[in-house]
């Protein structure tokens, strides 16, 4: 490239060189490991933001350099400058262009051998590097569209600015500071306020819409044992789209006879969704006046689910304690939002956690009412923001052990009160992803079956189980990753983590944040899927008397085959 054409270049790009400097840096790390496979599409946008911001700190960087640094430096220094041949600039500058494109093309190449190892761990179809490529351009696109954000910003920073010089004659450098103040203080306000509240309130909109829309897969239940049924509480057409489909998908009598080879009886659904009642305090007594009126406290096992956002309740967990109790069974829960768990955790998160103590206080009060003798077995389950609004219920470990007769949480965000605590306390020498808390005697945590029985001594009932992928990224998230290397990857890895993921300030924190979308993207028993090990969860917490290997397999065939069947339906 001549100087010519550099010049041209500069004047339609006008590039901050430190800016192309850092910005490539935040590029390539931005293309390392984290913790699930990504494909071109999706790594564009993630590495363009990640490059866009690099940019923004090289050129603060190099601001900075001017403005305080290079007036104070000596004379000696700065004459160094003084009598350099004219083109020495002009080749420095393409060799920073050449080498940042040189060094992003390679990082790519490599990126895309780091992907293929990762959806190896994960049994997954490998990506191709030709295709991988594709993520450059993208980058470059959705970089330069961020960087001429911030440019139109900072233009409204100096029109501002320059307001206050007109109008007040107010110094240049305390005019620009107070231009950035007002700018900063409105973005502000406007985000937190304007902007969230009418995200918000569009996104609840949108999914109470959603929330009105039925499956044509989903039949209002005419046995007395469901909600939305002719003779339920609960109307059929007040459950949302989550709750008509939890009690209407459901393995019958006859379903759960032919797969054990034993008398069964239906198992109950309760379900009361949003419209359901006017409060969560109503839906809460809405709830347990279902599980009178079908008799619940009567049956072997009763399940206190606490839904995610939505009001979705993950099928293969409840079928798991119906299949295995001969549908003598009753599970109940309830619907505290109309928005995904993603976004009810940013906007109200203890959402989860009032319904999840109200729900189960008031059906702990009715079945501790009861003889002693003639009381289920009370079980507590959640899943993702479930679990965090189910363990909203317990004030702590010994509250747990008190009022419950087990509990299996699945996939717990890192934010989870009681989970925090006991990784926190965590036997000195285990890992953070494989723990073991109080030499397993009550909390035991799993990636997998076999670790259920670790350690190999006495688990005391009731029993607690978390279960939590080493690639689950809604657990591993969390704000300490922007600036402390979490213990995780201090530690052994997991085994479908990369050993060459590696944690940067900053970077790691946006690359996990990044994973979310995709977490449950990948096959069972990685990321945010753990498909049928809860069965094994729930057979290591409360095992029925007639279990056996042969059972758990048969079952585990029609979880299966249940669940492919569920996403072709729903």
């Amino acid at each position: 490239m001549d100087l010519a054409r550099l010049r041209y270049v500069e004047r339609f790009v006008h590039p901050n060189y430190p800016g192309l400097i850092v910005g490539t840096l935040a590029f390539v790390l931005s293309l390392t490991p984290s913790l699930l496979p990504r494909d071109w599409l999706f790594q564009g946008l993630v590495s363009g933001i990640n490059a866009a911001i690099g940019y923004g700190i090289g050129a603060l960087l190099e601001w900075s350099y001017r403005k305080w640094i290079r007036p104070r430096l000596p004379a000696a220094i700065t004459d160094l400058r003084t009598g350099q041949p004219d083109w020495l600039p002009g080749a420095l500058k393409v060799t920073t262009m050449a080498a940042c494109v040189v060094i992003a093309v390679f990082t790519l190449v490599q990126s895309a051998r780091w992907q293929r190892e990762i959806t190896a761990l994960m049994g997954m179809a490998p990506i191709t590097t030709s295709g991988y490529l594709r993520t450059g351009g993208l980058s470059l696109l959705v970089g330069w569209i961020a960087i001429a954000i911030f440019r139109r910003v900072r233009w409204l920073i100096r029109l501002v600015a320059a307001e206050f010089i007109r109008r007040t004659r107010m110094p240049v450098r305390l005019a620009w500071w107070s231009g950035v103040l007002v700018v900063t203080v409105l973005a502000v306000l406007l985000f937190n306020g304007v902007l969230v509240k009418s995200f918000f309130a569009v996104a609840n909109s949108a999914f109470s819409v959603r929330n009105g829309h039925t499956s044509p897969n989903a039949t209002q239940p005419m046995l007395p044992e469901r909600s939305g049924s002719p003779e339920s509480l609960a109307k059929w057409d007040t459950l949302g789209s989550e709750g008509r489909w939890f009690v209407s998908f459901v393995p019958t009598a006859a379903d759960i006879a032919r797969v054990t080879g034993k008398p069964a009886r239906e198992p109950i659904r309760v379900y009361a969704g949003l419209e359901s009642a006017k409060d969560p305090a109503a839906q809460a007594d809405l709830a347990v006046a279902e599980l009178e009126r079908t008799h619940a406290f009567e049956r072997k096992a009763l399940v206190v689910v606490t839904t995610t956002g939505t009001g979705w309740v993950d099928s293969t967990s409840v079928a798991s304690v119906e299949l295995m109790y001969g549908g003598d069974t009753a599970v109940v829960a309830t619907q505290y939002s109309y928005l995904p768990s993603v976004l009810s955790f940013l906007s109200d998160k203890e959402k989860a956690t009032r319904m999840g103590k109200l729900v189960f206080d008031k059906v702990y009060e009715h079945w501790s009412a009861r003889p002693v003798e003639a009381r289920p077995k009370l079980l507590v389950y959640g899943e993702s923001l479930g679990s965090q609004g189910s363990e909203g219920a317990f004030a702590d470990l010994a509250d747990i052990r008190a009022r419950t007769d087990g509990v299996l949480w699945v996939g717990p965000p890192n934010s989870n009160r009681l989970w925090s605590q006991f990784i926190a306390r965590r036997d000195p020498g285990t890992p953070e992803v494989q723990p073991i808390y109080a030499d397993g005697l009550t909390v035991r945590f799993a990636l997998d079956r076999a670790d259920l029985a670790r350690p190999p001594t006495e688990w005391r009932a009731p029993r607690i189980a978390y279960l939590q992928h080493a690639s689950d990224p809604v657990i591993w998230w969390s704000p300490d990753l922007l600036f402390s290397e979490p213990d995780w990857l201090k530690e052994p890895r997991g085994p479908d983590v990369s050993q060459t993921m590696a944690w940067y300030p900053i970077v790691t924190f946006w690359q996990v944040a990044a994973d979310l979308p995709n977490a449950q993207r990948v096959p069972d028993g990685h990321g945010h899927n753990y498909g049928t090990v809860v069965l094994d969860a729930w057979a290591a917490i409360v095992e029925p008397p007639d279990w056996s290997a042969e059972l758990s397999e048969r079952i585990r065939a029609y979880l299966v085959e249940s669940s492919a069947l569920e996403h072709k339906l729903k």
